[in-house]
């Protein structure tokens, strides 16, 4: 009995030495993993106290608008305003991006600058319900996987300025140039890598120092140069109907898909549903107003595309006899038939180096702002440094973008749902992830947020929210259904079941 007692007390004092080492183990633990969480907080914390700013108003409109002016602008819209109507495709354009444009402009850059935050963060905020978490990380992932290969894209345009400067530009018209040049490999990816890393060394400099004094000095001499070839193209003999056939509406033009393309086209126009509003907008001051910039921001990029139209409509009318059917869809436009107009004008050479650094600045512009968008998230996310969270987005950049350059070359019996590796990463981004984003911001806006949130930040500072009526009505009914038109007529267009 003795010994059993003995037993016993020995394997209670066991248990208990072994419950009070568990203990301390699991304290340990437990105040390793606070002090880990209490670092990481203060550090995002420190981070968002810290966080970049634009110097004001002017910087926020010419960072956002040189996100919203890019190769859509240029070589999308005078293909589109030429098929489907020319000056009724323009107006219905223009009432559009007073209308679904503003709601969506003003909402992104309010939630961002009401948070300080990237889009997960910004959708965080108001909760962490798995929708929200889809809603903030496809408006995140979308820069990510637009910006590989947008700065292909910029690539090339960068080989063509060269070309041009080394007065080549009869080579560039020459049929099969361009595909020649595409399918090269080697000669592509290094023009990617050029303009990937020109792009990454602007974002490695930071907001002011880096994306606004770009954006303020490409900015200006944008508007310049579209001034100037603007003036050359529709002085150019025979341009004045194309002039015409752009700028007066005739009815008997449209149709409703005039109405949807329009649509689509002001969608990406203005770099709605990529994150890019959301994280400029939380750069924005609080003195700074939201609606007086969107509405900069509107005017500016309506009025490059406008004028976008007018340096390429009248002048292929010009080169063509009046056939705006020599207006070609996408890569074609810019660098297959634009080349060939001008060689065939007058100083043709010194007009292809305007408009080539004009195409490159717009490139750089949306370039970086893609860029930036991606870097925040990575930055507010994980906690890192401006310069790590820099080196990972570029290691991403130039990974996914080596395949859509190599995807016409070495990749170019590679085909996904039976496009080249770009179109579909082009397909994927831009008619399926961005319509599905828009839908998530509207109903984020509109029943998380809530409009009254959105007028209070508007109106901070006394600024006037003058367009509150168009912007409620917009944001609750009429842009989640224009988001839907378009995904579903985007799928239905890459699938052939309709023609846009």
């Amino acid at each position: 009995m003795q010994k059993y007692r003995k037993n016993k007390r020995q394997h209670d004092k066991k248990e208990r030495i072994l419950q009070e080492l568990g203990d301390c183990v699991m304290i340990s633990i437990t105040l390793r993993y606070e002090k880990h969480e209490f670092r990481r907080k203060s550090k995002m914390k420190t981070q968002n106290e810290k966080r970049s700013t634009f110097s004001g108003k002017i910087g926020f409109v010419l960072s956002a608008a040189g996100a919203s002016v890019g190769l859509g602008n240029i070589w999308r819209f005078p293909y589109l305003a030429a098929k489907y109507g020319g000056g009724i495709f323009l107006l219905i354009y223009i009432i559009l991006a007073l209308t679904f444009g503003y709601t969506m402009i003003m909402a992104e850059t309010s939630i961002g600058r009401m948070t300080k935050k990237s889009p997960v963060g910004a959708y965080h905020t108001f909760g962490k319900s798995r929708w929200l978490s889809f809603g903030g990380w496809i408006n995140a992932i979308i820069p990510v996987l637009i910006v590989p290969y947008y700065s292909v894209i910029g690539g090339w345009v960068m080989k063509y300025l060269v070309e041009y400067i080394r007065g080549n530009g009869s080579k560039l018209a020459s049929d099969g140039y361009f595909s020649d040049f595409i399918s090269s490999g080697l000669s592509t990816e290094i023009c990617f890598a050029f303009f990937a890393v020109f792009t990454l060394g602007i974002i490695f400099a930071g907001v002011r120092n880096g994306i606004e004094r770009v954006s303020g000095f490409m900015m200006p001499v944008l508007v310049v140069l579209s001034i100037l070839i603007t003036v050359y193209s529709v002085s150019r003999p025979g341009a004045l109907k194309g002039v015409k056939y752009f700028l007066i509406p005739n009815f008997e033009n449209f149709s409703w898909m005039t109405v949807v393309t329009a649509m689509g086209q002001m969608f990406y126009s203005l770099s709605i549903a990529m994150g890019i509003l959301i994280t400029f907008g939380s750069y924005m001051k609080r003195e700074v107003s939201i609606e007086e910039s969107t509405k900069n921001v509107e005017i500016f990029d309506t009025a490059i595309a406008m004028m976008a139209g007018l340096m390429i409509i009248p002048a292929v009318f010009a080169f063509s006899g009046g056939n705006p059917e020599t207006l070609q869809a996408g890569p074609s436009l810019m660098f297959i038939t634009i080349p060939k107009v001008f060689d065939s004008m007058g100083l043709g050479t010194g007009v292809g180096i305007l408009f080539f650094v004009l195409v490159l600045f717009a490139a750089m512009t949306s370039s970086i702002a893609l860029t930036e968008s991606a870097v925040s998230t990575f930055e507010d996310e994980l906690g890192w440094e401006r310069r790590k969270a820099t080196v990972i987005v570029g290691i991403v950049m130039l990974l996914l973008g080596s395949l859509s350059t190599l995807g016409y070359g070495p990749l170019a019996n590679v085909k996904i749902i039976g496009m080249q590796i770009l179109d579909f990463f082009d397909f994927l981004t831009n008619s399926v992830m961005m319509p599905i984003a828009a839908i998530a911001t509207c109903l984020f806006v509109s029943r998380v947020v809530g409009v009254q949130r959105i007028e209070e930040e508007v109106i901070r500072g006394g600024s006037p929210f003058r367009r509150k009526k168009i912007f409620t009505v917009m944001i609750k009914y009429f842009c989640p259904i224009f988001a839907a038109i378009i995904l579903i007529s985007s799928i239905a267009n890459a699938f052939g079941w309709i023609q846009m």
